[in-house]
């Protein structure tokens, strides 16, 4: 999705009651980020709307990315964000095989999580086709990239093969590299 650098293309200062919403939708796209939401929007800080290409919205607290939102999905928390505050999100593993493919933007397959060092949720706690989540690297502690699943866990577990995620923002993209300041 952000495999090139984005150029933002303007900067506006987000409205409070606009901000309340978000801080709204966030907590309901993303509930375990409800203990930590007063540290990720605090309510008298001034937070930014960047437009980016192909209908997305980067929000900024003082330049620091939060999450962005594409038009038609829910906020998505930037991999900085998740770099601070880790438990916001489930998380996936892929073993070391996938990592030089997730981190040069290729989709995350199946393969990547189904073999030894790979590691999906079991069946308790499966996570459902749609559900945004953080993608860790074997051996890594923090998250190198975060997508929505394009199939469920189990789903994942029962086929081994096919798209798990196809657009992420991983480490080393562009929405990474955007200058902020």
């Amino acid at each position: 999705m952000f495999k090139k650098d984005i150029p933002p293309s303007n900067r506006s200062k987000v409205k409070s009651s606009v901000q309340r919403g978000l801080r709204q939708k966030l907590i309901e796209s993303h509930p375990l980020c409800e203990p930590y939401i007063e540290e990720i929007l605090p309510k008298k800080a001034q937070l930014d709307a960047v437009k980016l290409p192909d209908r997305v919205t980067l929000y900024t607290i003082d330049s620091n990315p939060l999450f962005y939102q594409p038009l038609d999905g829910p906020p998505i928390p930037h991999l900085k964000l998740l770099h601070k505050f880790p438990n916001i999100l489930p998380t996936i593993q892929i073993d070391r095989g996938a990592i030089r493919f997730v981190l040069s933007g290729a989709t995350l397959m199946a393969p990547g999580l189904t073999s030894p060092g790979g590691r999906l949720p079991d069946a308790e706690n499966a996570l459902e086709k749609g559900t945004v989540v953080g993608v860790k690297a074997e051996g890594k502690e923090e998250v190198c990239m975060v997508g929505t699943l394009k199939a469920s866990t189990e789903e994942v577990k029962s086929k081994g093969k096919g798209v798990v995620i196809d657009d992420g923002h991983y480490l080393g993209d562009g929405l990474w590299n955007m200058q902020l300041d």
